[in-house]
């Protein structure tokens, strides 16, 4: 029984069955930021997208482990040294890999003489279909690239940081040595101060300098007049009439700021500098694989976008751009408007695609898999 429904009773309440210290010790527990939803308002629960974040969960070791396993010479580790990498492998301190990796019989095998962790076959031709795709879409990721550096604000972002936050972006492991290939682009800068290699943009290409807000504004203006909302302070003393409250909103939500603009520039307690802000965060979901990123992923180029420590407060009032979706501790922002109501990608990239195809076959047996594919593609016992 979990603790939520330990502490409430019939009527809602803590439960009377309850010890008064445990019920106190569990009270404390659900209000600690690991447990308390960043979303308390339950009337704006979205419980299709609250199930990718669990989903994502389930997920962990699997991704992890792909990604960790496909780096190494031979996609192989010893069992004793994988069960000291919890964290690059997505499992929890404590556990037993191998145990979790047998919930993957047709993606990871399990070796005993020696103990070993390592791809199937049926992996193997996974993580090559993979590599095609990094190579088809290499084009569209570096564009992706440029923008996030057009974004910045001295059109420089740490090597580290785009790496750690690769994935969201679709870009492959090795992407660090892969932007040496586009000089035209890019060059490494390092920074004199920490020694950091910092990616730099070589040339502005104005054509990328267009945010996916102003383009669907062009689409379908009425769509995002109703998406972003910038009232002025304490409206609601100025007794306007509906009609007259709706132009004012108007008349100061627009024009929005470019997040390609010198936005940064502006004095943080000006509605343009949240506008610049919510434009960038915006800008920055729209880049994502999936249109959604986990709250560390954003503020992780805090410094870059000129992101401040009232990020939540300036999302939780656009309600209808923004769905914010996890715990205190560790919450994801979701772009609303690119997710149907069953809580499915409208547009799915094809990074995404593969991705679906993984989770689908991590949930197979043999028995399962032999009976959805012809033998040629049957993985060995």
């Amino acid at each position: 029984m979990s603790w939520r429904r330990l502490l409430a009773g019939n009527n809602g309440v803590f439960g009377a069955d309850v010890p008064c210290k445990l019920r106190q010790k569990l009270k404390k527990k659900l209000q600690s930021p690991r447990l308390h939803l960043i979303q308390p308002d339950t009337s704006r629960h979205n419980p299709n997208l609250d199930a990718i974040l669990s989903r994502d969960a389930s997920f962990r070791f699997l991704f992890r482990t792909k990604s960790f396993l496909s780096r190494l010479p031979d996609h192989s580790i010893p069992l004793p040294l994988a069960g000291k990498l919890h964290r690059e492998l997505g499992f929890p301190r404590g556990r037993k890999p191998s145990r979790l990796a047998l919930q993957h019989p047709l993606l990871l095998r399990l070796s005993h003489d020696p103990p070993s962790l390592s791809f199937t076959s049926l992996m193997q031709s996974l993580l090559l279909e993979e590599r095609s795709i990094y190579l088809s879409l290499e084009s569209r990721r570096i564009l992706t690239v440029q923008k996030l550096l057009m974004m910045s604000r001295h059109r420089r972002i740490p090597l580290a940081k785009l790496h750690h936050c690769r994935a969201i972006f679709g870009l492959p492991d090795d992407f660090r040595d892969r932007v040496r290939h586009y000089p035209n682009l890019f060059r490494i800068h390092i920074n004199p101060i920490d020694d950091l290699h910092e990616l730099e943009l070589v040339d502005w290409d104005p054509s990328l300098a267009v945010s996916a807000l102003e383009r669907q504004f062009i689409e379908d203006e009425e769509r995002v007049r109703k998406l972003l909302k910038f009232p002025i302070p304490r409206r609601r003393y100025l007794d306007l009439d509906p009609d007259d409250a709706k132009q004012m909103d108007f008349v100061t939500t627009f024009p929005l700021v470019s997040p390609y603009s010198d936005g940064w520039k502006h004095d943080l307690w000006t509605v343009e500098s949240e506008k610049y802000r919510v434009g960038i965060v915006h800008e920055f979901l729209s880049l994502t694989l999936e249109k959604r990123a986990m709250i560390h992923h954003v503020v992780e180029f805090k410094e870059e976008f000129s992101l401040t420590k009232h990020t939540y407060q300036m999302l939780v009032k656009q309600p209808r751009a923004f769905y914010l979706a996890g715990t205190e501790m560790n919450w994801a922002v979701f772009l609303k408007d690119e997710y149907g109501e069953d809580g499915t990608l409208i547009e799915k990239d094809a990074q995404v695609v593969f991705e679906e195809k993984l989770r689908r076959y991590a949930g197979m047996t043999q028995k399962d898999f032999s009976g959805n594919v012809g033998d040629d593609a049957r993985v060995e016992a």
